[in-house]
This record gives C-alpha cells, sequence and structure tokens, in this order.
C-alpha cells in the first residue's frame, strides 16, 4: 500500500514505505474510471505493484476516502475536480488586507463541510495591518456566525508560527487552501526551516503572487503531513448541500420552524429564515451568500446528473450500434 504525493497528468507520485517512486494506472483500473471523481489525487491510498527493471509502479485499486475535497471543474465542464484526499484539517488562509473575502471564506467553508473535513482559518499578513483593525477582521468572522477556530499569523514578524507548529499532530494530514499568494508555499517553508520550494516577492501594493503550480504532499520533520495547494482563481460549488448545511447551521435551524418543509427560504409566505433576516436577527449579507451558493450548488448538480445521463444512453447507443455491425458482418 502507498500514499499518492503529487498526480502529473496521467502518472502519480506514490510514498511507499521504502522509498518515493512514479507510477501509473493498471489498464483495468484505467478501464473502469466512469468519472473524475473515480480518478486519483493526492492524499488517495492505493495498491501499487512495485516496479520492475527501472520502470514505473503499477497502481491497482484506489482505497475508499475517508473524506476529500473538490469543486467544479473551471470553466464551463459539467464535472467534479478532484483536490485531495483523506485529510483531517484544512486550514483556510486568508490575507489580512487585500485578500480578506468573507464571501470567498464562505465558499472554502461549505467545500471543507461538504467533504467531511474539519475547518480552520488562518488569517496571514498580520504585519500589513493595525491590531485594531485585526480585530475587527476576527469579529467579522465571528459575527457572521463561522464558529472555526482562527489563527493570527504573520510569516515576516513569526507572529503564530509556534502555535500552527503545535498545532500538528504526527500521523494526520493537513492541508492549505486560499488564494494565490497569501503565503501558503512560504509558511510551509518556514515550518522546514528552508526554502524548499519557490516563492516570490510580494508586489508593491503588499499583495502575493502565485507560485505553487501543482498540489502535493509533504511529510514534515514531526511526522505530521501537509499538503500544499495552488491558488484556485475559480470555487465552484457542485453537490454541495451537506456543505452549505453545515456552513450555514443558523439557517438549518430556523427551517425547521418555516411554514413549509422544502421551503426555498425565498418568497415562500411563513419563512422564518427570512423573518430572521428582516427582524435583524440574521445579516443580510450572510443570507444573500447562503442563497446564492444554495442555487449554484443545486443548479450545477442538476446539470451534472443530466450530463452523465446523456453520457450513459450515448454509452448504451454505442454499444447497440457496435453489436448491430458485429451481427450484420457475421459469417451465415
Amino acid at each position: 500500500m502507498a500514499r499518492i504525493t503529487a498526480v502529473d497528468r496521467d502518472a502519480c507520485l506514490v510514498r511507499t514505505p521504502n522509498a518515493e517512486i512514479h507510477a501509473e494506472l493498471a489498464g483495468r483500473l484505467r478501464f473502469q474510471i466512469q468519472s473524475a471523481l473515480d480518478l486519483p489525487c493526492v492524499g488517495d491510498w492505493v495498491c501499487v505493484q512495485s516496479p520492475s527493471s527501472g520502470g514505473p509502479g503499477i497502481i491497482h485499486e484506489v482505497l475508499p476516502r475517508k473524506t476529500y475535497l473538490r469543486r467544479k471543474c473551471p470553466g464551463r465542464s459539467m464535472d467534479f475536480q478532484m483536490i485531495a484526499a483523506n485529510i483531517d484539517v484544512a486550514f483556510i488562509v486568508q490575507g489580512c488586507q487585500y485578500d480578506f473575502n468573507m464571501h470567498r471564506l464562505d465558499r472554502y467553508m461549505v467545500m471543507v463541510n461538504d467533504g467531511h473535513i474539519e475547518p480552520q482559518i488562518i488569517l496571514s499578513k498580520t504585519d500589513l495591518i493595525s491590531r485594531e483593525e485585526l480585530t475587527r477582521r476576527i469579529d467579522e468572522i465571528r459575527n457572521s456566525g463561522i464558529s472555526a477556530d482562527i489563527l493570527p499569523l504573520s510569516n515576516t514578524t513569526g507572529l503564530g508560527l509556534n502555535e500552527f507548529r503545535d498545532e500538528l499532530e504526527p500521523g494526520k494530514t493537513y492541508c492549505l487552501l486560499g488564494s494565490s499568494g497569501v503565503g501558503k508555499t512560504t509558511l510551509i517553508n518556514r515550518l522546514i526551516g528552508h526554502e524548499a520550494f519557490d516563492t516570490k516577492a510580494v508586489s508593491a501594493t503588499g499583495e502575493g503572487t502565485h507560485t505553487t503550480s501543482r498540489r502535493q504532499l509533504i511529510l514534515l520533520a514531526q511526522g505530521a503531513m501537509l499538503i500544499d495547494t495552488p491558488g484556485m482563481r475559480e470555487l465552484g460549488l457542485m453537490g454541495a448541500s451537506d456543505g452549505v448545511n453545515m456552513g450555514f447551521e443558523e439557517f438549518v435551524g430556523l427551517s425547521a420552524n418555516c411554514r413549509y418543509a422544502n421551503c426555498s427560504h425565498e418568497h415562500e409566505p411563513g419563512c422564518a429564515v427570512r423573518t430572521a433576516v428582516e427582524k435583524g436577527e440574521l445579516s443580510e449579507d450572510r443570507y444573500a451568500s447562503y442563497t446564492k451558493l444554495k442555487k449554484e450548488s443545486e443548479h450545477y448538480e442538476m446539470s451534472y446528473l443530466d450530463k452523465r445521463k446523456r453520457d450513459k444512453a450515448f454509452g448504451r447507443f454505442l454499444k447497440s450500434a457496435k453489436k448491430e455491425i458485429k451481427d450484420k458482418h457475421r459469417p451465415k
């Protein structure tokens, strides 16, 4: 058994008990794959046949995932893209200055909750704002209803680095999520103790620039495992209703008091959620984020299911056509 540490197109880098080797999918496994969700991703545990004559190892099976990170494929494609798997804690990194965005934070929280991963929030680059501004950022997160742990951190001054290091337990897997340039790779270099991975200087405005180009799992000295991920320009949600409910628990609790069991919380009379918003008990901004993410997830999920139905129907058509051609040319 081995664990995937990186994926490059059709080839994988896997860590076995003895070494890190290149591996490829077995032909039978490749034939069985029906969607992008079945493809191996960083963090997957796999059954690998050791290489012979210096060639790559052969992956025969991807073991069931206990947790996962996924999103809608960027662009118009109606399919899932696996980001990483078998993660215990996801650190959502937001810069305190230009990158700070509550709507984006809501998206990350939904994605992490949907994959049954514990979320924690890192507010990076605290050296770029005052202590009062940092307090306001934390209050804004708490007032929105998010209860995840928050760790202020600065790669420049070292604030929070020891606390972050203490969070990492041997044998557990963590990942860093966030936009390009928020300091994820720099944070890993600080943990390792040297510049193991390339970074770029911040721009004149104090914003970071994109460096990491692939997801990779890193084994740290204390025995914890950490997955670095590139910044994601698109974070589309698809089939993430569980994540939406978990990320907006206060809305789910109020839903029990709605007049209709299938209330969409938009136009129906007797909606407890909209009543709470009108009374000021729930933030209008938080309500807008909830309804937007809920509708987006449901819309893309229906489009995805329709696509799967069309693909299966086309597959049946091809199978039938091949059988007819074979029968037609069979000697009588």
